[in-house]
């Protein structure tokens, strides 16, 4: 009986045990499973980490001396061609970046509610094509350093903006109108998870005309930031009185990877930004009633320095903006340096869509209206290039009435000028800018 009484003990207690085992085993195989799950998290981040880093390596190795493996130990900017870029094949379109996955890949259609319209009359363009390479440009001013590069095997000059506390780069725009539009791209290399959150672009309006903010002024700002969206910020002075200052929520991690296009229009008191395709500022009463503000700053702000870089080209200011569909109906013509191209062909920059856009608004108002649409080039490349150019370009125009916004192709015809119209200098970079445009003739 005392034999029996103990076999039940010791199974007892073997039960006992083993149901703590299995409780224990339990815990532990869910403490290891929360372990194995936060080491995958941490292996897929690293994994990212490390592509990242190799594509960022990879870039600054383009644009670093040649050797240089572009670690984040800073080095000057070597051009792989030390030529001067003209910016212009086939009837001298220096008219954005070409390649360096630019808007140009994206379908037009994405910008078919594009509502931007930029200015009709040039006030300064600049793609850096009359600059050398590693010379400061030539149109600019500021009060630290900075030079021309160029990225890559594309020909496209930018100019680097050096980041630190009141730092200026000031281009020569003339004093600015009461309705004006500004256009510019923004190339970024070395952006990652430890970017700062109050890295970022300035873009200041001012009526300080060197290297002080201004009694009146109103700026935004663009961040950098990758490890968190962090908004576009917007902020004003009005006699040295803050009235607005304000964050909208924005992600712009992916688009300021992709070398985006900025544009602002200033209407008076009211400011508007667009990145790439998306309205994402526009404020009534921003800028200060009755001020002459005469000048466009650029201010970078916390980059860690040789590691993360910016840039920018293809600054346009153009005076207008305004609303070209009241003007073509009163007038029955608008001649727009808006509509734009890949360099040396008929291809759209998907920018172009908010002038086509209105053109579109036009014709579905006016059901007996038809156009003409005509074609300019400038004067670079030959007479019989350029005018078959400039008709593949109003051809161009024509197909995306037709396919986008669904007008009937009888209501439009077109013809190329090739650069027999001249409107500017062919000897400028800015005469050329005027030349390349568009014409629409009422019927």
């Amino acid at each position: 009986m005392k034999k029996l009484s103990k076999i039940i003990k010791i199974a007892a207690t073997f039960f006992l045990f083993l149901g703590f085992a299995q409780t224990a085993n339990a815990q532990f195989l869910k403490k290891l499973g929360k372990r194995a799950e936060r080491a995958a998290e941490r292996a897929v981040e690293r994994r990212v980490d490390k592509e990242t880093t190799e594509k960022t390596d990879q870039v600054l190795d383009s644009i670093l001396e040649p050797g240089s493996k572009g670690s984040g130990q800073g080095g000057s900017p070597i051009p792989q061609s030390t030529e001067p870029n003209s910016g212009s094949n086939s009837g001298g379109t220096s008219d954005g970046n070409p390649g360096m996955g630019q808007t140009a890949e994206k379908s037009i259609t994405v910008y078919s509610k594009f509502d931007f319209v930029p200015g009709d009359k040039m006030l300064f363009f600049d793609d850096f094509a009359n600059d050398f390479i590693g010379d400061f440009p030539s149109k600019w001013n500021t009060n630290a350093g900075g030079e021309i590069i160029t990225m890559g095997d594309s020909p496209q000059k930018w100019l680097e903006l050096k980041s630190g506390y009141n730092i200026y780069y000031v281009p020569d725009v003339p004093k600015l109108p009461e309705e004006y539009t500004i256009e510019f791209d923004i190339g970024a290399v070395g952006l990652d998870k430890q970017t700062s959150s109050t890295s970022q672009l300035r873009i200041t309006l001012s009526d300080d005309d060197k290297f002080k903010e201004g009694t009146n002024y109103g700026f935004a700002e663009i961040p950098f930031c990758q490890y968190a969206a962090i908004g576009v910020t917007v902020e004003n002075r009005i006699n040295g009185k803050r009235e607005i200052r304000s964050t909208v929520k924005a992600d712009l991690r992916d688009e300021i990877l992709d070398m985006p296009h900025v544009s602002i229009a200033a209407n008076k008191q009211r400011f508007r930004l667009w990145i790439n395709e998306v309205k994402y500022l526009d404020v009534p009463r921003l800028l200060p009633a009755g001020a002459v503000l005469h000048t466009v700053k650029f201010h970078v702000n916390n980059l860690k320095d040789g590691k993360e870089r910016v840039f920018i080209t293809n600054l346009k200011v153009a005076e207008g903006g305004v609303d070209l569909r009241r003007k073509l109906i009163s007038e029955g013509k608008i001649s727009t340096n808006a509509i734009l191209f890949e360099s040396g062909s008929a291809n759209l920059k998907p920018q172009s869509m908010g002038v086509i856009r209105q053109i579109s608004q036009v014709l579905q108002q006016e059901t007996a209206m038809k156009l003409k649409i005509v074609g300019h080039t400038d004067a670079d490349g030959n007479d019989a290039s350029n005018m078959e150019l400039s008709k593949k370009r109003a051809d161009a125009v024509k197909s995306a009435l037709v396919s986008v916004y669904n007008v009937s192709s009888d209501r439009l015809m077109t013809e190329g000028k090739g650069e027999t119209e001249p409107v500017g200098d062919n000897g400028t970079v800015d005469g050329k800018a005027q030349n390349r445009r568009v014409e629409f003739i009422k019927q």
